[in-house]
């Protein structure tokens, strides 16, 4: 399953985080235990360690620019990309309209 959020600014990462939580946790009925993410800064910040280690969710990190590590996230993200380059110009929709393409995928 793939969810998407589309944010303006990387530094909105943790306040979508929380938000996906609460809602997987709710539809699945079980606790999220572990979170892999790159080293990027949106995920380090120590409000995002602190609020992890207070839910008790142990986090992984996979080496910044290093793909192989992260294979499948990377592969949706490059069709998710293919198929929304793919709904602008087929329909010549300026670039304000990336997130809905991307939804649309």
């Amino acid at each position: 399953m793939t969810w998407i959020f589309i944010m303006k600014h990387k530094n909105q990462a943790f306040k979508y985080f929380k938000e996906w939580k609460i809602l997987v946790e709710n539809q699945t009925g079980k606790r999220i235990k572990r979170l892999r993410t790159d080293n990027s800064l949106e995920f380090c910040s120590a409000e995002f360690n602190d609020y992890c280690k207070k839910e008790g969710i142990v986090r992984q990190y996979t080496v910044r620019n290093t793909p192989q590590q992260n294979g499948v996230a990377k592969r949706m993200n490059r069709t998710l990309l293919e198929k929304a380059r793919c709904l602008l110009s087929n329909d010549s929709l300026t670039k304000s309209f990336w997130a809905e393409a991307v939804n649309t995928a």
